[in-house]
């Protein structure tokens, strides 16, 4: 296994003040490869620091890559320390100084002592051109390592990346092959999935490894394969899917990059059905969740976002008695909301949402997290009440899920 480091630079990372995208989307790059991203750091703009951080990375990596630092200011130390790390000097490159030239000429711009200066590079390093910025990149062969260092400016960065250096790498290591497959589940935590597939989990081959990515509301598990021919990867992972699936059938919502509102939206136009939706606390929350897919026309037709219970009894036809007596974070209120704009807006779906987000209008009755949700459909309407103990954002977002997981699960008739 070829194992790797990301090494950025810049105070402005530590300070918070840019998101650093470019260790993510290394990483990924990488793995399409087959090589291991082992560590990821950050350091300022500190010479002893790049160099603790440059003898740290020596001893556990056969590849570093560094980003940022090799800016025309003052600030951007990256190119003179490493010719002091591999002990060599600075010389103008021809092809690096023709380069800045040629992209200061093409703007009208004339080229100055700084920018001139971007040209130099150590002895020791291999030119890796940069056609999208006046700083190249550099490649170096010490120590045992090889060392890649790029601007930090993402767009600058992906470019020497695909068009210089990952072919590189194909060339220089020999690297096993590394297959990924990823189950996407809804609607179970992350302790009682791993209870239920445990059996299966002891029973992996051992080239295939199982890793848990739970976020919020979702739980991804990823199937990992290491080898040397993908295609039978691709199989002994499939032959693992196929064991694992029936146990966890009514969870699993997809794979890879699929979501959850998508899958559903296109359950939806395979039964040439419509949806709607009402909605009190997620406040537009849940007609975003289809709106945002392409394609969401065929099978998205409304809203109407009724916070206010006005507008529950104006526009969904809520009576006012329900109000008084139930209240509006109530089951007789969400199945009136959800079949009146389903009626309205003459759907064969609806799906609707009234709670308490908070932080603040619980009571000791209804606390803050108190949501019911509902899905009206031909013969009817289903009611779920949800306890949730998350944020105000956490509580919107989870009852958003939550009603696009019914509604899944009604299309699958994998009710309970």
């Amino acid at each position: 296994m070829v194992k790797a480091e990301i090494i950025t630079i810049g105070d402005e990372i530590l300070y918070g003040q840019i998101l650093d995208t470019n260790t993510q989307w290394i990483s990924l790059e990488l793995d399409k490869l087959g090589i291991k991203t082992i560590r990821k750091s950050s350091v300022g703009d500190q010479k002893s620091e790049i160099l603790q951080i440059l003898n740290e990375a020596a001893q556990r990596a056969d590849v570093v890559f560094i980003t940022g630092g090799l800016g025309p200011t003052k600030d951007d130390l990256t190119k003179k320390i490493l010719a002091e790390y591999f002990g060599c000097d600075l010389v103008m490159h021809p092809q690096a100084l023709q380069d800045v030239t040629e992209f200061f000429a093409k703007r009208g711009r004339e080229l100055s002592d700084i920018n001139r200066d971007q040209a130099l590079l150590p002895t020791k390093a291999e030119f890796v051109r940069n056609s999208q910025g006046t700083a190249p990149g550099m490649w170096f062969n010490e120590k045992d390592v090889i060392w890649v260092s790029m601007p930090g400016v993402p767009y600058e960065m992906k470019n020497i990346m695909e068009q210089e250096v990952l072919p590189r790498l194909v060339n220089h290591f020999q690297m096993p092959v590394i297959y990924h497959k990823v189950i996407k589940t809804v609607g179970i935590g992350e302790s009682y999935l791993s209870e239920l597939i445990e059996n299966w989990e002891l029973q992996l081959p051992e080239q295939i490894k199982l890793a848990y990515l739970p976020s919020m509301g979702i739980v991804k598990l990823r199937l990992t394969a290491v080898g040397e021919d993908l295609g039978q990867l691709q199989e002994a992972v499939e032959v693992e899917l196929q064991k694992v699936n029936p146990i966890i059938k009514s969870y699993i919502f997809g794979y890879e990059k699929d979501e959850l509102a998508e899958v559903v939206g296109r359950l939806l136009i395979d039964q040439k059905a419509t949806l709607s939706v009402a909605e009190s606390c997620t406040g537009g929350h849940l007609a975003h969740q289809f709106t945002q897919n392409p394609g969401s026309s065929a099978y998205f037709i409304g809203g109407v976002l009724s916070y206010a219970n006005q507008v529950k009894i104006d526009q969904l036809g809520v009576s006012e008695q329900i109000l008084a007596s139930d209240g509006a974070v109530s089951e007789a209120c969400i199945q009136a909301m959800s079949q009146g704009v389903r009626n309205r807006l003459g759907t064969t779906y609806a799906l609707a949402t009234s709670g308490i987000a908070g932080p603040d209008g619980g009571t000791a009755e209804k606390p803050v997290g108190t949501v019911w949700i509902a899905l009206a459909h031909p013969e009817g309407v289903i009611t779920r009440k949800l306890t949730l103990g998350g944020t105000r954002m956490q509580n919107i977002y989870l009852c958003s899920l939550a009603c696009v997981n019914l509604l899944r699960k009604y299309l699958l008739n994998d009710l309970n």
